[in-house]
C-alpha cells in the first residue's frame, strides 16, 4: 500500500467553503507514489473541487496539500525519448511543494501536476501535433530567451524545438494517433480526442497525472483502450495517476486505491475490493437509508 509508505501527495484535512456551502469538509487521503488512485462518490460529492484545489484554481479554506518529488521516485525530465524508450531518470533529493501556497502555473510548472477536464479542452483549429507542442510552450520561451534565440534562429533554441517535436511525436505514438498528426484535432473521434488530452497532459512531464472522468462519452471498447494506455503510461512513465470517474468497471479494473467521498466527507478508503463491498458506498450510491447502513454492520457518516 504505497499510498501510507511512499505518498507522493498527501491530502491532509482539506475543506473549501463557498460562502455558507462547505463542499469539503476536513478530507484527508493520500496518493501512492506510482499508483493509479481513484476518487469517486455520487454526482455532487465534490470530487472535481478536490481537484480544483490539488490543480490551483481554488485555495482551499484550509487544510494543507504536500507533494514530496523523489524519494527514488522519477522526478528527472524524459530525455532522448523515442517510441520505445519512455523511462525517466530518477530523482534523489527529495522536494517538498505545498500545494496550497502556490499559484496554478507554479503548481504545474514547477510541482509538475498536469490535468485533464471532464469537458474536452483542446485546440480544434489547430493539427494534432501543434497540440503538444504547445504544451511546451514555457520550454520552448525558456530556450528562445523569450523569443530573441527564436527569432534569430539560434543553436540552442533549434535544439530545444527539435527535442520538442521528438517529444511530441512519440506520445502521438503511444497514444495510436501518430498517422493523425497533421489532421485539425477538431477532426478527431471522441475517444481519439480524449486521448490526445492525456498525451498533451504527458509532454509537460508530470510527477501527478489527474484526468477528470477520463472514460465519460466512451463505449466499452474504448473504455477498455483507456484502461490499457494508463497502465501503460504507468509501467513506462513512473507517473502517479489521480482519477475521477464514475465507470465502476473502470475504476475497479485500474485502481490500486479507491478514496470515496460523499457531501465532501470521505466515507470510504482502500483497495477496490474494499471499498466495492463497503456497506456506506452501497449506501451512498443507491441512496440507502442510514438505518440500512447500520444493519449492514455499516457506520453512518
Amino acid at each position: 500500500m504505497r499510498w501510507i509508505s511512499d505518498p507522493l501527495l498527501t491530502v491532509d484535512h482539506l475543506s473549501m467553503r463557498f460562502g455558507g456551502l462547505v463542499a469539503i469538509n476536513d478530507l484527508s487521503f493520500s496518493v501512492g507514489r506510482g499508483d493509479i488512485t481513484a476518487l469517486i462518490g455520487p454526482n455532487g460529492a465534490g470530487k472535481t473541487t478536490v481537484f480544483n484545489c490539488i490543480t490551483g484554481f481554488y485555495k482551499p479554506t484550509s487544510g494543507r496539500l504536500a507533494l514530496t518529488h523523489g524519494t527514488g521516485a522519477p522526478a528527472g525530465a524524459i530525455d532522448a525519448l523515442t517510441r520505445s524508450d519512455l523511462r525517466r531518470t530518477r530523482g534523489a533529493n527529495p522536494e517538498l511543494f505545498l500545494l496550497e501556497r502556490m499559484p496554478d502555473h507554479e503548481i504545474s510548472a514547477q510541482a509538475r501536476v498536469a490535468r485533464t477536464f471532464q469537458n474536452i479542452r483542446l485546440f480544434p483549429g489547430m493539427t494534432v501535433l501543434e497540440n503538444l507542442i504547445v504544451a511546451q510552450h514555457k520550454t520552448l520561451m525558456r530556450a528562445s530567451g523569450l523569443s530573441l534565440a527564436g527569432l534569430f534562429g539560434l543553436a540552442s533554441y533549434r535544439a530545444a524545438e527539435r527535442k520538442a517535436f521528438e517529444l511530441a511525436r512519440a506520445w502521438l505514438n503511444v497514444v495510436g494517433l501518430a498517422d493523425r498528426a497533421d489532421d485539425p484535432a477538431g477532426d478527431l473521434p471522441y475517444g481519439a480526442q480524449r486521448r490526445l488530452e492525456i498525451a498533451r497532459a504527458m509532454c509537460t512531464n508530470p510527477v501527478l497525472l489527474c484526468l477528470d472522468e477520463p472514460a465519460a462519452g466512451l463505449n466499452n471498447r474504448e473504455s477498455a483502450e483507456l484502461t490499457r494506455l494508463l497502465r501503460g503510461i504507468r509501467s513506462q512513465t513512473g507517473v502517479s495517476i489521480l482519477l475521477i470517474e464514475h465507470d465502476m468497471s473502470v475504476v475497479m479494473d485500474i485502481s490500486d486505491h479507491v478514496v470515496v467521498i460523499e457531501y465532501g466527507v470521505k466515507i470510504a478508503d482502500g483497495t477496490a475490493n474494499d471499498v466495492k463491498n463497503d456497506p456506506k458506498v452501497i449506501a451512498a450510491y443507491l441512496g440507502v437509508d442510514d438505518e440500512e447502513v447500520a444493519a449492514a454492520g455499516g457506520g453512518v457518516p
